[in-house]
């Protein structure tokens, strides 16, 4: 199972993303099985937050590009599901950051409602690199919480960027001293647990309700252009190279 799913305490749900050999890159079994996850925590009475982080000192490098080279279309993609289901989950998502956070492992982010990287962690949104475009609603999210000019370098220039930067831009709450993200995480998690349920449900609907419709109009439209360009031959050249390294 490259994802792991457990209750460490009474009202949290802990979803893992474990698949270390590949630095817990991304494919479709990955991608369905955090869907699901996100989906039975968001219908389980029992839980109040969930927790996302990454096995072996890293969050995720990303999606895993041996599946960007698979060229089929048609309807969402499973990193698209994923995306929709983590945006709408109407419990609390605490992310816990360590190691790599590659393309839709700092897009994600801008979906969850509380994140802290360790200090070592470091970020970086290379599609342009790969000749791709912005995804996961980044193309509008970013710019709101990092301003246009920090998008801009951030989302063109793909080059890669520190917690220290990721904070400043918006992208974590705060970094923490480097292998603590998860029990801070957890510690933020332990208190919304606590409070009373139908209230933070209800501060997180009015916190979202002003972008709902510009954040999925968004997503939507980025897949359209993104998935265009993943199957023209400058991206599939890229992937191809970066698979022979």
């Amino acid at each position: 199972m490259s994802i792991r799913v457990a209750d460490p305490e009474p009202g949290i749900r802990l979803v893992t993303i474990d698949r270390p050999e590949r630095r817990n890159a991304l494919d479709r079994a990955s991608y369905a099985g955090l869907t699901a996850a996100v989906a039975a925590a968001a219908q389980d009475e029992a839980v109040g937050v969930v927790v996302l982080t990454g096995a072996g000192g890293c969050f995720t490098a990303g999606n895993d590009l041996r599946d960007f080279q698979d060229v089929a279309a048609g309807g969402d993609s499973p990193g698209l599901t994923f995306l929709k289901a983590l945006r709408t989950c109407p419990k609390p998502v605490v992310a816990a950051v360590e190691g790599h956070a590659v393309g839709i492992g700092t897009t994600l982010l801008l979906h969850c409602d509380l994140a802290y990287a360790g200090d070592g962690a470091r970020f970086r949104l290379p599609f342009a690199a790969l000749g791709l475009s912005p995804e996961g609603g980044s193309s509008y999210l970013l710019p709101l919480v990092a301003g246009s000019k920090r998008a801009a370098e951030l989302l063109m220039l793909g080059e890669p960027f520190t917690a220290e930067a990721a904070a400043a831009a918006g992208l974590v709450n705060a970094a923490v001293p480097a292998g603590t993200a998860l029990d801070t995480a957890m510690a933020k998690a332990r208190s919304l647990a606590a409070l009373p349920r139908a209230s933070i449900a209800a501060t997180k609907r009015a916190l979202r309700r002003g972008h709902e419709e510009a954040v999925a109009r968004a997503l939507d439209e980025e897949a359209v252009v993104f998935h265009a360009l993943r199957r023209a031959p400058e991206a599939q050249a890229a992937f191809a190279a970066f698979l022979r390294r």
